[in-house]
């Protein structure tokens, strides 16, 4: 019996190593998210900073930012699927495109495009912090 035991302990264990990464595996996963992340911050400030007094490399920070969400929405693939990494890139190239219609706004003094621009940023928000909880909801299922 104590063999059989052993047998089912083993296989368990090494059925659930399988389904599980590896605590290196989610601590690269997590270290290349914040590096990420704290590229998305970098990118930000110098394409608001760059947009807002429409200072010559504009444009070309404004594709570098938006690079770095096809970034973060490809470092999730391998967790979430494709899918989940694509639907997040949409979603934060939504965002970062829509912060620029309400920076545009404001500097010609249009409150009530800012103002609408500005609502549509926070509903997008709003579907990332959705998005992003029912990712780590699954993941936590998942594992």
């Amino acid at each position: 019996m104590k063999t059989i035991s052993l047998i089912v302990t083993l296989f368990l264990t090494t059925v659930a190593g399988f389904a599980q990464p590896t605590p290196s595996a989610k601590a690269d996963f997590r270290d290349a998210m914040d590096k990420l992340w704290d590229d998305h911050v970098t990118w930000t400030r110098l394409c608001i900073v760059s947009a807002a007094a429409n200072l010559p490399d504009k444009d070309p920070t404004a594709q570098r930012l938006l690079q770095n969400q096809a970034d973060i929405g490809n470092a999730i693939k391998p967790v979430y699927g494709d899918a989940a990494g694509e639907k997040l890139t949409g979603l934060l190239k939504d965002h970062i495109m829509i912060a620029t219609e309400i920076i545009d706004a404001a500097k010609v003094g249009d409150s009530a495009k800012k103002d609408e621009a500005a609502n549509r940023w926070k509903t997008n928000a709003d579907e990332i912090a959705t998005f992003l909880s029912q990712c780590q909801s699954e993941e936590l299922v998942a594992r």
